[in-house]
């Protein structure tokens, strides 16, 4: 996205005003009010379930490990530590030294207080029927209270992600930790809960004891039509039909952001990361746990932030290893993020000047990363002193060289491959210019015989062009003016969507990849497709993770 290449005092007013509200998830189907509570510290609650706490001190134990070496790695000299005592999974976990609690006695203290530790394990099985509902395809929540820190592991698992925040993990001083147990539960399904309980703070440790205010399992019945939004479909053409079904819906999954960039979908995690670059931040989000903070400062650090509309990250990309790529537009750079929590720096200069602003990219399937570059994150766009380029670009990075291979559009914006990838399309944000750019991708990745494929420079609206994909059958799904335009790979234009925003970019997701997310100035938004995502756009075993 860019703002107008007018004078700052205007580019400000194009952009949205800044929300005062926090960004959080529209409430999801496992969240609010559930159907029907277990109540685990109840006798009933445990009958119903067949479970028994069970409760064991625990303390940190003297261990050895390895200083960091040069390269980050673990491989140093050896050094004294801690470690906890035995985790799940562990033959000393199954075996030893467990107390029975009983029904009502979670709040009995245990620990030495200070700095103390104990383990809670209770073994749950799905019942028939609870509070008069049947338990089948019920969501299940497991929710737990502790005094003071907890970290919740299921079947043997602690499941964590980068920039997580509660869930499995400490969700903070004496707050609930809310862990999904599942989104269809089958009776007699068997779920291992196993709590890690803390006195905190750490560093400053109370006076009291370790003991659990509450714990519970909210069962809640499908009610994801909640969340959807009314929406138009002008329906230009029948074919229409096979890519967005008649009764196609939209649903709105997050909202109070200043304006929603560059998402990419994490199959492995069943997560969504996109940029808020007004914002400078990168948000997570997942069906079960809502909106979370993944990366703050996510494009720009700099004394004069002040000065920027756009100073964040905007569009993001996996490559084929999981590692994040993030076109940064304050620091006008592509970087990406290593495992071990290092900042890779891809690009940053052409021909020994700073790139503008990168905005989109695409990894194409011989691991080479192509993306835009407009000026449109500098203060003053076209007119900014900063500006050292006299063009707007499309690079190609492959094995450490950047190559310029595309400088024919004046605002290049949103990049995608053909399913084939025989063609690269990239829009163009210009308002007097409005189109969709077809280049053929040759053997060396270069690209030639650069042509408009589509043209809406006559469409009413101010809105110029921005975000881009392609299914699977090469239909484009093109974020412009008036809404999402839907064009088949023969030029024909089937249809535009009308959405309650304007998108500024799109990415596919979910398990069957047939779900288009939309990034649309304060919202996020979800739309089910017929035809899906092309399999060479989809990294089926990748995680955002750090090293542990």
């Amino acid at each position: 996205m860019r703002v107008r290449p007018i004078g700052v005092a205007l580019a400000i007013a194009a952009l949205p005003v800044a929300m005062a509200a926090t960004p959080a998830s529209i409430r999801g189907p496992l969240e609010g009010r559930p159907d029907a509570i277990v109540d685990l510290n109840s006798a009933e609650g445990l009958i119903a379930v067949s479970g028994t706490w069970q409760v064991r001190e625990t303390t940190l134990v003297p261990a050895t490990f390895h200083r960091v070496a040069a390269d980050l790695s673990p491989t140093g000299p050896e050094a004294a530590t801690f470690d906890v005592g035995d985790t799940p999974g562990s033959e000393g976990f199954v075996r030893g030294g467990w107390t029975s609690v009983p029904a009502g006695q979670l709040n009995s203290r245990v620990g030495p207080g200070r700095s103390a530790f104990a383990w809670y394990r209770l073994r749950v099985v799905m019942p028939e029927r609870v509070g008069g509902l049947d338990v089948a395809g019920l969501g299940a929540v497991f929710e737990v209270v502790v005094d003071d820190y907890a970290e919740v592991w299921v079947n043997g698992q602690l499941t964590r992600r980068l920039g997580q925040q509660g869930g499995s993990l400490i969700a903070g001083f004496n707050a609930p930790n809310r862990v999904v147990l599942t989104r269809a539960a089958r009776p007699g399904q068997v779920f291992d809960l196993a709590v890690f309980a803390a006195n905190g703070p750490l560093s400053d440790p109370p006076a009291n004891y370790v003991w659990i205010r509450s714990a519970t399992i909210d069962f809640y019945r499908a009610r994801d039509a909640a969340r959807e939004v009314p929406i138009g479909v002008d329906r230009r053409d029948a074919r229409l039909s096979s890519v967005l079904p008649d009764s196609v819906r939209l649903e709105h999954l997050a909202t109070g952001f200043q304006f929603t960039e560059g998402p990419v979908w994490v199959p492995a995690e069943q997560a969504l990361l996109f940029s808020d670059p007004n914002d400078n931040t990168i948000y997570r989000w997942t069906e079960d746990a809502g909106v979370s903070v993944f990366r703050v400062k996510s494009g720009y650090t700099g004394t004069d932030i002040g000065l920027y509309h756009q100073p964040g990250s905007n569009g993001l990309a996996l490559d084929a290893q999981g590692r994040l790529t993030i076109a940064e537009h304050g620091n006008r750079r592509i970087t990406r993020l290593e495992r071990n929590g290092v900042v890779t720096v891809l690009a940053d200069r052409f021909q020994g000047k700073r790139l503008n602003s990168p905005n989109d990219l695409v990894y194409k399937s011989d691991g080479a990363l192509y993306f835009t570059d407009p000026p449109f994150g500098l203060p003053r766009v076209f007119e900014d002193p900063r500006k050292e380029l006299p063009f707007s670009g499309v690079y190609r990075l492959k094995d450490d060289r950047l190559d310029l291979v595309g400088t024919d559009v004046t605002g290049p914006n949103g990049v995608a491959f053909s399913p084939d990838e025989r063609y690269l399309y990239v829009t163009n944000w210009d308002e007097t210019r409005k189109v969709v750019m077809r280049y053929d991708v040759s053997a060396d990745g270069t690209l030639g015989g650069g042509r408009v494929f589509f043209d809406m420079t006559a469409a009413q609206g101010d809105e110029a062009l921005d975000g881009v994909k392609v299914d699977a059958a090469g239909h484009l799904f093109v974020s412009g003016p008036g809404g999402l335009w839907i064009i088949a790979a023969d030029g024909t234009h089937l249809g535009t969507m009308k959405l309650p925003e304007l998108a500024a970019n799109l990415a596919w997701g979910d398990l069957d990849g047939k779900s288009l997310y939309l990034t649309a100035r304060t919202g996020l938004y979800r739309l089910r497709t017929s035809i899906g995502r092309a399999p060479s756009s989809y990294l089926p075993n990748t995680h955002v993770v750090m090293e542990r």
